[in-house]
């Protein structure tokens, strides 16, 4: 399939009046309001001293506006940077002063992580003066509505998640190419997923996360609609697949978990006919979870693997998935994967080692050059840092994330293994297994469970949970310890954030006693 555009801007000339943007119930953005703003923006941008290759970073809850200024940066040649609204003032601040930005757009409700920032940094609120944030709307009205002449096409620096340490920026090369020529990932979305004009896409995650913000992008260098939405509720997802007759949709795996936790009347309210894609990615989907989903979405959910330095990715769709299950599929055509040992050897299939992919993609961690270094072969390959093994059809299976890494006695322990045994538990709604100290063994596994409901006795349970594992795993894989929480800490794409289970235990006299 060839798509017909390959920017907003061509699409405007032929459908000016299509929504480009919508908030689920509210706000629109037409193509041709999306070109004029974005064109707006660019020009203030100019105007408040970002010069081509700069950075602008932008804090701002889920809006339409976060097209605009996306489109804006990449229109002009800048690298843009969008913050997670949960973050604190001092998490934000170190993205801000790492990545350099020259500008920062806010809000009113965020504009307090700022305050402490460098004044020599321009700030804009995109909902009136807030603090030292001029309002972004008077100060678009100054602007005319024309492109930035002969700028290269911008790129984004979004930064890691943070649920492994400190987040990392991943800086992509500003290529010396226009802003409508489409980035490579493009015509994967149209082959796999059958992305192009007219469709419409419901998009529920916050779009400072990686995929949210490029899939958007991309249905709008294709011609069609993406629904965005202020947070995540299960029903109103629901409510705007049925109203805008949705075609495509992006969702991680703790949303199907609370979509399926639904009443079934609430469920029946709504037509999901129109469905043609769903993709999921972000973090392991539990194989109970995505049976059910597909039992009742039907064969339309697809799973895509990869992250945010974009150095390759697996594709499964939904038959496959369910031929090969557990699996995150297979590399589409101008992508290699190896599975590598720790001296950089190439493995057969079915053994387990670090995941490397190459494809044509460049990128760097930004003033960390030793990261990079480690992340980035001489040969081309590159590494997320995932453990998998590939089976003899070419289909990746993960095993875990190196850093999460348990050793105990000098055996290599997965949590991912452990922690979906754990999930068949009928008591058990999430867990994360970690690796805390042990005098004798180093390492010993801790589970940290999330019931459905605290037990009254949670000695039992535990006792109960331990037998469980034993069945299915080798002693040396199964929880040690096991303790019980009302909720693990999260990030909002549903990724546990393991580095803070690590230091909250290490630290706790539960690390040499529990």
């Amino acid at each position: 399939m060839t798509a017909t555009f390959t920017h907003p801007r061509h699409v405007a000339k032929r459908h000016p009046d299509r929504a480009a943007v919508v908030m689920a119930g509210g706000e629109s953005l037409s193509y041709a309001e999306l070109v004029r703003r974005a064109d707006q923006t660019a020009q203030l941008f100019r105007a408040l001293g970002v010069g081509p290759g700069e950075t602008v970073a932008f804090l701002i809850e889920n809006s339409v506006r976060m097209a605009e200024l996306c489109w804006a940066a990449k229109n002009s040649g800048l690298y843009y940077v969008c913050i997670a609204t949960h973050l604190t003032a001092n998490e934000v601040a170190y993205i801000i002063d790492n990545s350099e930005a020259r500008l920062i757009v806010t809000s009113r409700k965020l504009a307090e992580l700022v305050e402490g920032i460098d004044p020599a940094i321009a700030q804009v609120s995109i909902d009136g003066d807030a603090g030292r944030a001029r309002d972004y709307a008077a100060a678009l009205a100054e602007q005319p509505a024309t492109p930035i002449p002969g700028a290269r096409r911008g790129a984004s620096m979004l930064y890691s998640s943070g649920t492994t340490g400190r987040p990392k920026g991943v800086r992509m090369a500003i290529e010396d190419v226009a802003p409508e020529a489409p980035p490579r990932r493009q015509a994967m979305l149209v082959d796999a997923f059958g992305f192009g004009p007219g469709m419409v896409f419901v998009n529920p995650a916050p779009l400072y996360h990686v995929a949210p913000l490029r899939m958007m992008m991309a249905v709008q260098r294709l011609g069609g609609t993406a629904i965005i939405f202020p947070r995540f509720e299960p029903e109103a997802v629901l409510d705007a697949i049925d109203r805008y007759r949705a075609t495509h949709a992006s969702l991680v795996p703790i949303m199907f978990v609370r979509l399926l936790r639904l009443p079934e009347s609430v469920r029946a309210r709504y037509s999901l006919g129109s469905l043609r894609v769903v993709v999921h990615s972000a973090a392991p989907c539990p194989a109970d979870v995505k049976r059910r989903m597909l039992q009742w979405w039907g064969p339309v959910i697809h799973e895509i693997y990869g992250g945010t330095e974009g150095i390759g990715h697996t594709i499964i769709g939904p038959q496959e998935w369910l031929a090969h299950p557990g699996s995150v599929g297979r590399c589409p055509p101008g992508c290699e994967i190896e599975i590598r040992d720790a001296t950089g050897q190439s493995l057969p299939p079915g053994e387990t080692g670090r995941i490397f992919f190459r494809n044509a993609a460049r990128f760097s961690y930004f003033k960390d050059a030793g990261k990079t270094t480690e992340a980035v072969c001489p040969d081309g390959f590159a590494t997320y840092g995932d453990i998998g093994r590939i089976d003899r059809d070419g289909y990746l299976f993960l095993t875990d994330r190196a850093s999460h890494m348990i050793i105990s006695g000098g055996v290599n322990i997965y949590p991912q293994e452990t922690e979906e045994v754990l999930l068949c538990h009928p008591g058990i709604s999430d867990a994360a297994v970690i690796g805390i100290p042990d005098a004798e063994y180093g390492e010993r596994v801790k589970a940290i469970v999330e019931p459905f409901a605290m037990p009254a006795d949670a000695q039992s349970l535990a006792a109960e949970i331990t037998a469980f594992c034993r069945t299915r795993l080798s002693p040396i894989k199964c929880p040690r310890a096991i303790e019980f929480v009302e909720s693990l800490p999260r990030n909002e794409l549903g990724k546990i954030a393991k580095h803070v289970l690590r230091d909250r235990y290490a630290r706790s006299a539960d690390a040499t006693s529990g």
